[in-house]
């Protein structure tokens, strides 16, 4: 049976991307395969990553982006799946993840503005986090800012769906990382690098 949120073999199902980066040590446990999806309607206060809310931006397919993170697999831990928002793609996300780990054993971990509350009582997203084994869920709040263990604020929390990771794992993230892209640009990821643009934003300066 098609899962909730799903629409098929992975190779068809289309995804708005941001951006990836194929080996990634500020975004969760170990090497990881990051994925930014583009769109984002929830609108948080103070958000860092402004340029990935408009919902138009490059379509790949969830099965491009898995073929790719299951070539890697002898060498990273895992995927991350961030933003944006991914679970405002949900179909993507669920394909992508049914396939990176039944393929590959890759571990899972998802940002999202998305609450557990408001992921349980939605079948798509539900769906979507079927096969995740660390959520990273709730609203950023700017009053709360925290800018450590993948976590913006202090509200947003750990879920932890299987036995896989738990939130000690994330304290050992790396806080930024610099990474040269393939076109030659420079690609500044983590907590650290966040909390610059977050700072950035507030004093107008984006």
């Amino acid at each position: 049976m098609t899962p909730p949120g799903s629409t098929g073999a992975p190779r068809s199902v289309p995804w708005r991307v941001h951006g990836v980066l194929a080996r990634s040590r500020a975004n969760g446990p170990g090497l990881r395969f990051t994925v930014w999806s583009q769109g984002c309607s929830l609108g948080c206060p103070g958000c860092f990553n402004p340029e990935t809310h408009r919902p138009e931006g490059p379509v790949r397919t969830a099965g491009e982006l898995a073929a790719a993170a299951l070539a890697a697999a002898g060498d990273i831990e895992g995927v991350t799946l961030t933003g944006g928002e991914p679970l405002e793609q949900p179909a993507a996300v669920a394909a992508f993840c049914a396939e990176v780990t039944a393929r590959g054993g890759l571990g899972v971990v998802i940002l999202t503005g998305f609450t557990r509350e408001e992921i349980e009582a939605d079948p798509g997203r539900l769906a979507a986090v079927a096969d995740a084994d660390m959520v990273v869920a709730g609203r950023y709040n700017p009053r709360l800012h925290l800018g450590a263990g993948l976590r913006g604020s202090a509200n947003k929390m750990y879920w932890a769906r299987t036995g896989r990771y738990r939130a000690a794992d994330f304290e050992d993230v790396p806080e930024t990382e610099m990474v040269i892209a393939p076109d030659g640009g420079l690609v500044v990821t983590g907590m650290r690098a966040a909390t610059a643009m977050a700072a950035r934003a507030a004093e107008g300066l984006r």
